[in-house]
């Protein structure tokens, strides 16, 4: 078999697997209710969101936690796959000194902020408001960061990751400073794809071409691990995607979007090219931007920088159509993974 053989066979399983379930699982959402509601939001600072709110109120009823069966398939063919191509003879090479800590810190990445992601669903649409589902936002921010502190020591201390690669200039070693930059990057990724994901078929189609352009960077270095995983997710997330786009027949919910922005950030940082991963991921960054420069403008001026945050709202309120802005940003994303896989191979 030559050595993309595996890699596209895993992405076409992954691709059927999630096929067959995501009808019956679509059914088992509107069973349990857990569908988006109509409701009044508010921005971390308490204040209504009525742009937001105005945007979204067509999507009431639809399911909500799709996410949830991405992770669970592609968890569960990662953690049979590995061993059994072992156990055939496939050389499970990697460019890192463990294959066993890079599959770990992998694992650990895509369940901890799912599960953080799950919980923030659960709390949302089952509208806890007391103990631990009574958690703030703040709250919330300081548990993603242990997390990324704990990928971040596991990336350094057992994989000795420590550099940051800076295209024309050169690699530097960050030394101890790599853990906090670490931290950011895996913080950063996770919320920004939270962010984005807001109109149908937006992060979901970003993210898997950003992901095939992160592929792309596996497979060249032989890094055998990461490339079966981001085969995985691809081929589950094509599926997810399918009832995705507009109208959308099921959302990924935070379980997802947490979940697939931390291992964004994390595959970057494994392939030592987190500069390529800012320009792969571009729109998940000016999404995250946009949202964080309104709330400082709102918080300290008093005013509103542009429209409405993040970007895509600011689109609608010029009057672009949803599919319109989502179709656009899937062309943009393809130039931006060609540009930044060009960045990353120079």
């Amino acid at each position: 078999m030559s050595g993309m053989a595996i890699p596209l066979s895993v992405l076409l399983l992954s691709f059927i697997v999630t096929s067959v379930l995501v009808v019956p699982f679509i059914d088992i959402l509107y069973k349990l209710k857990f569908q988006r509601a109509k409701q009044i939001t508010r921005d971390v600072f308490g204040k209504l969101t009525p742009i937001f709110d105005a945007f979204h109120k067509d999507k009431a009823g639809v399911p909500v936690g799709g996410g949830l069966l991405v992770i669970a398939v592609v968890s569960t063919l990662f953690a049979l796959l590995l061993p059994a191509l072992k156990h055939f003879g496939v050389d499970i090479t990697s460019n890192h000194r463990s294959v066993v800590a890079e599959v770990n810190i992998i694992f650990f990445t895509f369940l901890s902020f799912g599960i953080l992601g799950l919980y923030d669903d659960i709390k949302k649409f089952f509208k806890f408001s007391s103990g631990f589902f009574g958690l703030r936002m703040k709250h919330k921010l300081v548990l993603q960061l242990i997390l990324a502190l704990i990928v971040s020591l596991m990336l350094y201390f057992q994989l000795g990751i420590s550099f940051v690669h800076i295209p024309f200039i050169g690699t530097f070693e960050l030394g101890m400073m790599y853990i906090p930059f670490a931290m950011f990057t895996i913080v950063a990724f996770a919320n920004a794809v939270n962010i984005t994901d807001g109109l149908d078929g937006l992060a979901s189609g970003v993210l898997m071409i950003s992901l095939f352009g992160l592929w792309y960077l596996s497979a060249s270095i032989l890094d055998v691990p990461t490339s079966l995983f981001i085969a995985l997710l691809i081929g589950s997330l094509i599926s997810f995607l399918y009832f995705n786009v507009f109208p959308a027949r099921i959302f990924m919910g935070d379980v997802g979007s947490l979940a697939f922005g931390a291992t964004l950030a994390v595959i970057g940082l494994l392939l030592g090219k987190v500069i390529a991963l800012v320009i792969i991921g571009a729109i998940f960054v000016l999404e995250i931007f946009s949202s964080f420069a309104q709330l400082m403008s709102k918080r300290f001026l008093k005013r509103k920088l542009i429209p409405a945050a993040p970007i895509h709202l600011t689109l609608q309120r010029h009057g672009w159509t949803e599919p319109k802005i989502v179709q656009r940003a899937w062309l943009v994303q393809i130039m931006l993974t060609i540009f930044g896989v060009w960045l990353a191979v120079l």
